[in-house]
């Protein structure tokens, strides 16, 4: 282990009994970078970040987050982290400011509560009620909340689950501008288009094992990403061909028909399409 990445595991095992929710994790996150970590629910995602938080202890392996055991973390390791969970701020009757002011307390660097409010896009409901919020404006709170103590690391979990698209991506921004300014991010989400979005390299997680670990535009293999020509024959049958000449094939096609072929697609396989193969073939293999 070194000093170097922001969280180093080897060996992650978690059991419960004859469950083995961890079963042989070896991760490095650098620091900076934002990392999502994908699987299906109840593949071993959500114990692996609590056991990273430290809120759950493992079974065995070895783990350093930012340079600590989560294990033994004090408070001063606690200050150095920023958690976004599943669930929204449950204040009522606090404001805004209010309830940031009273969570800048906690902190021995914090950041500014009106850069906090502005950096989230609070600036109109400052003053407002938290329970006067919407479901968006309540998650940007949240994310506030996990900003305001100024983290070396961040855990987003399925940060904007209920979001219309117009929210997302203004949260996709925010996401892009704590980057920028040197926040370690994990991520979880079930959105696959929002982890290649926001992530520098992704897990794949499922039964507790990483089935492969990667950059976005590198994760599956070469073989994963091949092009895939569809069309509809003269006969009506649908056709598939995966190649890595789909100029030509379309070319041929044409030729062959003698006219614009119906039906015809070509599809750069998505983060998502390689995400499910992956799955997929993981089940059958283990069936």
């Amino acid at each position: 282990m070194t000093h170097d990445a922001a969280v180093q595991v080897r060996d992650l095992h978690k059991h419960y009994g004859s469950l083995h929710a961890v079963d042989g994790v070896d991760l490095t996150i650098q620091r900076g970078e934002t990392f999502a970590l994908l699987g299906p629910n109840g593949a071993g995602k959500s114990t692996t970040i609590e056991i990273l938080e430290g809120y759950r202890r493992r079974t065995s392996g070895v783990v350093s987050v930012l340079g600590t055991d989560p294990d033994h973390g004090d408070l001063g390791w606690k200050a150095r982290l920023g958690i976004v969970g599943q669930s929204t701020v449950e204040s009522d009757r606090a404001t805004v400011r209010d309830l940031l002011t009273l969570t800048r307390g906690l902190y021995p660097d914090p950041r500014e509560v009106d850069d906090v409010i502005e950096a989230v896009g609070l600036e109109k409901k400052a003053g407002a009620r938290c329970d006067k919020l919407s479901g968006g404006q309540r998650r940007r709170l949240d994310v506030a909340m996990g900003v305001i103590g100024r983290p070396e690391l961040l855990f987003l979990d399925e940060p904007t689950t209920g979001f219309d698209p117009e929210a997302r991506r203004e949260f996709w921004q925010l996401v892009h501008s704590l980057k920028d300014g040197g926040t370690t991010i994990i991520l979880t989400t079930h959105y696959l288009d929002e982890a290649a979005e926001l992530a520098d390299r992704v897990g794949i997680i499922t039964g507790g094992r990483l089935l492969d670990v990667g950059a976005v535009d590198e994760i599956g293999g070469v073989d994963a990403r091949r092009p895939v020509v569809r069309w509809r024959a003269a006969d009506g049958e649908r056709r598939t061909l995966v190649t890595d000449t789909p100029a030509s094939v379309v070319a041929e096609i044409v030729a062959h028909t003698g006219g614009e072929p119906r039906d015809l697609e070509v599809i750069r396989p998505s983060l998502e399409d390689i995400y499910l193969s992956m799955i997929s073939d993981n089940a059958k293999d283990a069936a």
